[in-house]
């Protein structure tokens, strides 16, 4: 099995400190709430790039032992892409949005996407209506720390869940989501 992060391996003893840490948090979080993996929503980014839509298992062809080899052609990834950021949680997709070509994804921008995801929440997930009822886990970018979106956080009380940083390995949308949703998308960009 291949990684589809790069996960540093010489980790300092801060970083790894900060993991165990955060494995603790997590675990007392979720024993004080019996309800906390099915209460967490997951955020997160990736560029999802213009590709042929024809996979190379797509493309399999049943041959002899005695057909010719074919030939290998490598694919370049395309400079045309689009960025999608996508909420999720136990039950599915809740908000997804793609960012405008042009787009910088900054503090203001991902508050407006936040308050579109709280309005999305209200109407479909009444369930996390109530202050307090859902964690959000998005990764340290530059954007998820800004004052503003911190702001809004509390004051929806909404618990945003702490992330150690060098810690691709702990986002779930890379292992599962992404690659489906990557998947679902190629060649309709």
């Amino acid at each position: 099995m291949v990684a589809s992060q790069f996960v540093p391996h010489a980790l300092s003893d801060d970083q790894i400190y900060e993991r165990v840490q955060y494995a603790k948090d997590i675990i007392k979080t979720a024993s004080r709430n019996t309800n906390f993996l099915n209460s967490t929503v997951a955020e997160d980014e990736t560029w999802c790039f213009r590709y042929d839509p024809i996979t190379k298992c797509q493309s399999a062809e049943w041959k002899s032992p005695t057909s010719p080899k074919g030939k290998k052609v490598h694919l370049q990834k395309p400079k045309v892409k689009t960025m999608v950021a996508c909420f999720y949680d136990s039950k599915g997709i809740i908000h997804h949005e793609f960012v405008p070509e042009g787009q910088n994804v900054t503090g203001s921008f991902y508050l407006s996407v936040l308050e579109r995801l709280w309005k999305r929440i209200r109407s479909v997930w009444p369930e996390y209506s109530a202050p307090g009822s859902w964690f959000l886990l998005h990764d340290n970018a530059t954007f998820h720390r800004a004052v503003a979106v911190q702001e809004f956080l509390a004051q929806k009380q909404v618990c945003a869940l702490h992330h150690p940083p060098y810690s691709p390995d702990l986002s779930p949308c890379d292992y599962f989501l992404f690659p489906k949703l990557k998947l679902a998308l190629k060649g309709r960009l």
